[in-house]
């Protein structure tokens, strides 16, 4: 639970805070861009300073 609530929270603050969303169009539109980022770019310091999927690619084998 803890790490969706994580997720959540920096969804509100990095992705949703910044726009005005007019619908719900829209709202799926930034939550699939923000998925994305959060999966392909953005660093997490509790997988080294890599992204999910850099440490899913690592750690498979």
């Amino acid at each position: 639970n803890a790490p969706i609530e994580s997720f959540f929270s920096h969804l509100k603050t990095e992705a949703l805070q910044h726009h005005h969303i007019q619908d719900t169009e829209q709202a799926q539109i930034l939550i699939q861009r923000y998925i994305r980022f959060y999966n392909e770019e953005r660093l997490q310091l509790k997988l080294n300073k890599l992204t999910p999927v850099e440490y899913r690619r690592q750690h498979a084998a």
